[in-house]
């Protein structure tokens, strides 16, 4: 129902002219006489009696004022509401999908503070690797997807979030510990890599096409799923790995693992968020991006 035509019969009926109700509602008096016409002629009923000096409501017209009122006032309320949302407290849920690298270092501690901030909202992390996040953001599962790297899909967008080192990592009594090594010598060490999907590891892949070599051609014995087994199985004396530096700097401040570097590569990933594409941003997810990107310039 038109809540104009509604609200120009109600202040007819409150002000018993529709002169004075188009004065109220600053409109003219014929705009207000169509409105209400328009109104009757939908229900089929007259609404008001215009044979005396005053006009009054019709026994229809009466009900209808009544019904009227509540739905004008629920109106306003709905107005207010999402109004006042721009400023209100955030509520509700926050869906986010990331991968392994950034949801085992840098993101944790951003959507701990976040919520801490915003204490009446519930803030939700699933990890998975680069593609299922991405599947799961086109999909709507997820509003937000934090993933390391960009696989093309026209359902999703994708936007620069931080930028990410990528160090090739071994234990600190390692040949390789501190040092600039040749990709020759990587040949000949056993290497843990990530499973295939993670971020990492594309980058990592990526890098060596680019130096005339592949993953395959290196002695790769352990494909492990979770960045934190990744970094176990170094620290025991496996192997070597490729891992994203944000997610070793405690390791390597206490010495517990060191960096080097490989002659040629030079393995770096943009961090990007993914939404679904057309999909409008909750107010959740637009303050937590507008948080996070001050905080990682910090």
């Amino acid at each position: 129902m038109d809540t104009r035509q509604l609200a120009a019969f109600c202040a007819v009926v409150e002000r018993q002219s529709f002169s004075q109700a188009a004065a109220r509602l600053g409109v003219t008096q014929p705009a207000v006489s169509l409105q209400v016409r328009a109104l009757e002629k939908r229900l089929g009923r007259q609404l008001l009696d215009r044979s005396g000096r005053r006009v009054v409501p019709t026994e229809a017209g009466l009900r209808l004022y009544r019904g009227a009122q509540k739905l004008l006032a629920l109106e306003d309320q709905l107005v207010e509401d999402v109004a006042g949302e721009e400023e209100g407290t955030l509520t509700g849920r926050l869906e986010i999908g990331a991968s392994t690298g950034p949801a085992g270092s840098v993101l944790p501690v951003l959507l701990c503070e976040f919520q801490s901030r915003n204490p009446d909202l519930t803030v939700a992390l699933s990890v998975f690797d680069t593609q299922t996040v991405v599947e799961m953001v086109a999909q709507r599962e997820l509003e937000l997807g934090v993933v390391g790297a960009v696989r093309r899909q026209r359902s999703v967008s994708f936007e620069p979030f931080f930028r990410d080192e990528v160090v090739l990592v071994c234990p600190p009594g390692h040949r390789f510990a501190g040092k600039t090594i040749e990709l020759d010598e990587l040949r000949a060490e056993p290497l843990i890599v990530m499973q295939d999907g993670a971020g990492v590891r594309q980058i990592i892949e990526g890098e060596l096409r680019r130096a005339g070599t592949r993953l395959r051609d290196l002695d790769v014995h352990l494909e492990l799923g979770l960045q934190e087994s990744v970094k176990s199985a170094v620290e025991a004396g496996y192997g070597v790995t490729f891992i994203s530096r944000s997610a070793v700097e405690g390791e390597l401040a206490a010495g517990t693992l060191a960096a080097a570097r490989v002659r040629g590569l030079e393995p770096a990933r943009e961090i990007s968020l993914v939404r679904a594409a057309g999909r409008a941003a909750s107010r959740a997810a637009d303050a937590f991006v507008d948080f996070a990107r001050e905080r990682l310039k910090q």
